[in-house]
């Protein structure tokens, strides 16, 4: 899944106008999330048990109904279809209404102005504790989610269970892997890296070999950097509802931070701003080395770049200790329901078809990558050749990478206004060779610390 970027060139600052409209909407409507929080009570009707869930699901099936659904993800057309057809008496309206932060914007909006909230929502796991956090979204251990336990991969679950709640199913996941392009490593007769040590020695030789050529490209993005730390045992978020710590100065991150700024003072990564049209042609013509991101990349891969058909393949991520076999996640969401939601049996049996019932295989055979277990470890899965990979079962890797992801990962309740401003901070690494990555997670850090102090939280660092 592609997540959101900024453009570059003329544009950009049309897009920095619209990161700070982005901005302020999320701050506004996040203080309203925690005056919510702090002034929630029992009084409310309460839930269905989950003994009765599964008879109020199949009536409100057979009653039929209309439900709204936001989301981007390009394999959900199919799958509305196919539930439509198998319950006729539903209407299911699937709007994508943005990306990624665009869409959190309008939905924040709707939140804010009580009006025109939909049913359902995708919500990237990154997202997920600053809605749940002002109770926007539905727990759905009343309609039997809890028993779905150990039906997905740890990582996305993890993500989606706060305490005993359940804020959403996992749509997919991202356990990140290293894409490279083969024809580059045998003709120059360097082995495919599996340490960062050897990532770094690689990247030095392929430069060398070829000063247009590069292991990869990064020019600063949030996601990509959580999850480097998140594998390198960095934990730099905890979270204890509205009690957070934020240190960048853990020993994971420290140990990503100096490796990757090792590969910035030396000039060995690309500037190349990723999902870009040139970040495309790169890895079809082979300037562009390597990618190591999550796994639902194959299908962009050989959409965006088919010039590099047959070239490419894929291994496990390079680790910080030689023998070891741990990754993290990049990406993914869940689809959730609204607490607004007047239908929440309807929205629960759409998002249960979609994520646990016939609407995996629909998605899979799509191109997307599953979170879950059954569908990951089935015969018919790993043993998947992929043409565009020279026949290489890609799944193979891609499965056992998130049996590996490791555990402990938070986000921050307020996650999508702290990626929002990334760039601004933590990112002047990359274009300022006066600031350190080191001094620029610092930055990251101060400014997400004051900004959660000034919505509410209990912030330190």
């Amino acid at each position: 899944m592609k997540p959101n970027n900024e453009v570059k060139g003329t544009t950009m600052n049309i897009t920095r106008r619209r990161t700070i409209v982005r901005t302020a909407a999320l701050a506004g409507a996040l203080s309203l999330a925690l005056a919510a929080c702090s002034s929630s009570d029992d009084s409310g009707a309460e839930a269905p048990s989950s003994e009765d869930a599964a008879a109020d699901i199949q009536a409100a099936l057979d009653e039929g109904g209309e439900i709204t659904v936001w989301a981007w993800e390009p394999t959900l057309t199919q799958v509305v279809e196919d539930f439509e057809a198998e319950y006729p008496n539903v209407t299911v309206n699937l709007a994508n209404v943005g990306t990624s932060q665009d869409q959190y914007t309008s939905l924040q909006n709707a939140l804010a102005a009580g009006d025109g909230v939909p049913d359902v929502a995708q919500i990237e796991y990154y997202a997920i504790p600053q809605f749940a956090i002002g109770e926007s979204l539905a727990d759905l251990t009343p309609y039997g989610a809890a028993d779905l336990d150990g039906t997905f991969t740890p990582g996305p679950w993890s993500t989606v269970k706060q305490g005993d709640a359940i804020y959403g199913l996992p749509m997919d996941s991202g356990p990140m892997a290293m894409f490279y392009n083969a024809e580059i490593f045998d003709g120059l007769g360097i082995d495919v890296p599996t340490t960062w040590d050897e990532y770094y020695e690689a990247a030095k030789a392929i430069h060398e070999a070829d000063p247009n050529v590069y292991i990869t490209s990064d020019n600063g993005d949030a996601g990509q950097t959580l999850s480097m730390t998140w594998q390198a045992g960095g934990r730099p978020y905890t979270v204890d509802g509205t009690d957070v710590s934020i240190d960048f100065s853990d020993e994971g991150t420290t140990k990503y931070a100096t490796q990757w700024q090792k590969m910035i003072d030396e000039g060995l990564l690309s500037d190349i701003g990723g999902w870009s049209d040139e970040w495309f042609q790169g890895l079809g013509n082979g300037t562009l080395a390597t990618l190591v991101t999550g796994a639902w990349m194959p299908a962009n891969l050989e959409s965006g770049a088919p010039d590099g058909e047959g070239k490419w393949r894929v291994a496990p991520m390079p680790q910080w200790e030689d023998g070891e076999s741990v990754t993290s996640e990049n990406g993914g969401s869940s689809i959730a329901v609204m607490e607004a939601s007047e239908n929440k049996e309807l929205a629960y049996a759409f998002i249960d078809y979609a994520n646990v019932g016939d609407g995996i295989q629909t998605r899979i055979d799509g191109g997307a990558f599953p979170a879950t277990t059954a569908e990951l470890n089935s015969d018919e899965f790993l043993n998947k050749e992929f043409p565009y990979f020279g026949g290489q079962k890609v799944n193979e890797v891609l499965s056992q990478s998130a049996a590996d992801v490791a555990e402990g990962w938070q986000f921050l309740p307020y996650q999508v206004y702290a990626n929002s401003v990334f760039k601004d901070t933590a990112g002047q690494a990359y274009i300022n060779s006066s600031t350190s990555l080191a001094d620029g997670l610092q930055s990251w850090q101060d400014t997400s610390v004051k900004y959660g102090n000034d919505q509410g939280f209990s912030v330190d660092q």
